[in-house]
């Protein structure tokens, strides 16, 4: 099923990272289960709330060290959708998974405070999606995939930056929340705004043009990522990427900006609809008596 029978289970799944994976989910609830205890303001954590931590660990590891990932290597549609998966769908649910009183734990002991203005919205906005879209000019995105610490520093400063765009929505310390409801819906705008430039380029491109795609050769140094061994093997037995490809480059290439922007879209359409909800809701409370006060709109009638 698009070429995954030729590769082996560990070229697949990548089991060193999965490991890595399991660690920290093991450790997470350790945190918020019987080490729970020694932080201050510690509560029992809702089946909900670690069923999304576990829900993102589960996303990330598919789009990083699954099958995606080995696909990302193949297709640049795939790719697109390892890039959905990890900044934008894996690093929200990896947020709401851990508990308030856990993040005010962290942030006691958070050793670079004096960054803080990273985390403001326009700055986290215009942080991840520059590095997104600088990522994905052909000779950046070839050279970052042909070498593999400039390739593995990348990612994590782009995941560091997708938690810092992210915080900036979804801050789950309430006295740390300083925007309102209506701001973060327009971060979220200006989210989705930034990140078109890119994915348009990508779109209405007539050419391929990622040499990782369309190069035998460079495709093969690059599929060391995910296959041990000598990769030059890759080319006598596959002759290139095409090989696994069921779409042309040149359409490959815009089906994987549509994707990108078809996730961006649902996604931060969805976190629209969760900020309004919060909003709308904390509004409401505000504005309702405290008990025995009257309504203001009651005060004629008392």
């Amino acid at each position: 099923m698009l070429g995954l029978e030729y590769f082996s289970f560990a070229d697949k799944w990548t089991p060193m990272f999965l490991a890595f994976m399991l660690l920290l989910t093991a450790g997470y609830f350790l945190l918020t289960g019987p080490l729970s205890h020694r932080f201050q303001g510690s509560a029992p954590v809702s089946a909900g709330r670690k069923s999304l931590f576990v829900a993102g660990m589960i996303t990330f590891y598919l789009a990083q060290g699954g099958p995606v990932n080995l696909l990302g290597h193949t297709m640049f549609s795939f790719h697109m959708v390892s890039m959905a998966m990890s900044y934008l769908m894996a690093t929200p649910l990896l947020i709401l998974g851990i508990p308030v009183w856990l993040w005010r734990a962290f942030d006691r002991i958070n050793p670079f405070k004096k960054l803080g203005f990273l985390t403001h919205p326009i700055v986290a906005a215009v942080v991840f999606n520059g590095l997104f879209s600088f990522y994905h000019i052909p000779v950046i995105h070839d050279f970052v995939m042909l070498n593999f610490w400039v390739h593995r520093l990348y990612y994590l400063i782009l995941l560091i930056a997708s938690l810092l765009m992210w915080w900036a929505i979804l801050n789950p310390i309430p006295e740390k929340d300083k925007s309102s409801g209506l701001m973060k819906m327009g971060y979220i705008f200006l989210n989705m705004v930034l990140l078109t430039p890119a994915c348009g380029l990508i779109i209405f491109a007539n050419e391929p043009m990622y040499a990782t795609y369309s190069d035998p050769v460079v495709w093969a140094n690059a599929m060391g990522y995910c296959v041990s061994g000598d990769t030059s093997a890759l080319l006598s037995q596959f002759g290139g990427p095409e090989f696994f490809g069921y779409l042309e480059p040149a359409i490959d290439q815009r089906v994987g900006g549509i994707i990108m922007k078809f996730f961006q879209e649902i996604i931060f359409a969805s976190m629209l609809a969760y900020v309004f909800f919060h909003w709308y809701k904390r509004e409401n409370q505000e504005d309702d008596p405290l008990p025995g006060e009257v309504p203001s709109g009651n005060l004629n009638q008392a």
